[in-house]
């Protein structure tokens, strides 16, 4: 992939809201975004306590007139910047129940956005969101990080150019084991606010993992998921949301669709992987083993793609940095969404076309996810199928 070559003509400038001390995700980020060297850091706030920002913008070596004690004061100071040291657009690490109000406040201040996933708790917030990207004309990305790999990228392009004839069933899963005992009651940080329905939102496992699941799917195969069938599990005393679900699904087409989701699998990682089965071949691609596409033709033999060799679709290859033989993982996987991003950031300041379908993750795809986790806690209340666009209404 090499250098972003950028169309304005510098390095992209952009702030952090959350990330702090303690907070795993948002340095993952900030790893992501550093890999190509085309994206700088330039301010923050990266904790509700003012006190703790400072410490994180001074260990970052940031500007201390360009670290805040708050969002909302963050959007405010960086509007008197000077275009010249201004961001370009803000990333968005913070608990899920600040995502709406954050990412708002700077789309109303005029800047771009990159969003954690879920892109909100309420179906009601995501499509505020989806209104005001529209009237702002805004960038907006959520960082469903897994459709940044290479093999991934080669697989959407194998299932919609119909390599795979007519798609039939897709199985999804997404296995973790971190969450096999309360953690969240020994106050372990990452837990204790996701399995809080009032900082988490509604959902725990759906909406941590669940939505990753999904967009993997709408990404490979083009389908949305129309309708579901959900059970969900709290399997730990103690816990307020599930910590587990199946969910059956439909797509359109006749498409069938098994999803698993569970973060109290014991000995699993992040065990995600998609399954695709078509009426000439099927595919199956493992994030534990990243690199990898298996292809299966009806009456050949299983075949194995690997990620950096010339035979791969011109998506794939872009997405590659190093030569075949040496892995590329998350962070490389993370880098592709931020740099997809950041060349349609780069293309509007200098005044050139954006494309209609970009590559990364949208505000619109953050959108059906925020839908998917609603439609599949109200199946598993009501006991039947709901139908994932119109029969879940607003927000109860």
């Amino acid at each position: 992939m090499g250098e972003l070559q950028l169309s304005v003509g510098r390095k992209l400038r952009y702030g952090m809201i959350g990330g702090g001390p303690g907070a795993s995700i948002g340095a993952v980020h900030r790893r992501a975004a550093a890999l190509d060297g085309d994206i700088e850091l330039v301010a923050g706030a990266f904790s509700t306590d003012a006190g703790r920002s400072a410490a994180q913008g001074r260990d970052l070596l940031l500007s201390p007139d360009r670290v805040y004690g708050s969002f909302a004061d963050m959007a405010a100071g960086e509007v008197d910047v000077s275009p010249q040291s201004r961001m370009d657009f803000v990333v968005i690490v913070t608990p899920n129940d600040l995502h709406f109000d954050v990412a708002r406040r700077f789309l109303d201040a005029g800047f771009f956005v990159v969003c954690d996933k879920p892109l909100t708790t309420t179906v009601r917030d995501a499509n505020t969101l989806v209104d005001l990207v529209e009237k702002r004309q805004a960038l907006f990305a959520v960082t469903y990080n897994y459709s940044g790999y290479p093999m991934v990228k080669q697989a959407r392009e194998m299932v919609r150019s119909g390599e795979l004839g007519e798609i039939r069933k897709i199985v999804v899963e997404y296995s973790q084991g971190w969450l096999t005992q309360a953690i969240e009651l020994e106050g372990q940080k990452q837990a204790s606010w996701r399995s809080d329905p009032m900082r988490g939102g509604p959902a725990l496992v759906l909406g941590d993992i669940g939505t990753h699941a999904e967009h993997l799917v709408r990404y490979v195969t083009g389908l949305q998921v129309d309708s579901v069938f959900a059970e969900l599990t709290t399997f730990v005393p103690g816990r307020q949301l599930e910590d587990d679900a199946s969910v059956l699904f439909h797509c359109a087409g006749g498409v069938r669709g098994v999803m698993l989701v569970s973060q109290v699998s014991v000995g699993e990682e992040n065990a995600l992987g998609l399954r695709v089965y078509g009426t000439h071949a099927s595919l199956e691609w493992m994030q534990e083993r990243p690199n990898y596409l298996i292809v299966r033709p009806d009456g050949h033999p299983t075949q194995r793609y690997a990620r950096g060799n010339t035979y791969l679709c011109d998506a794939a290859k872009a997405a590659s940095r190093l030569p075949p033989g040496h892995p590329e993982g998350f962070i490389e996987a993370f880098a592709n969404v931020y740099a997809d991003f950041a060349r349609d950031v780069s293309a509007r300041l200098s005044g050139s076309r954006v494309e209609d379908s970009p590559q990364y993750p949208t505000v619109h795809d953050g959108m059906l996810g925020v839908k998917f986790v609603r439609a599949a806690l109200e199946s598993h209340r009501t006991g039947g199928w709901v139908d994932v666009m119109t029969d879940c209404g607003e927000d109860e």
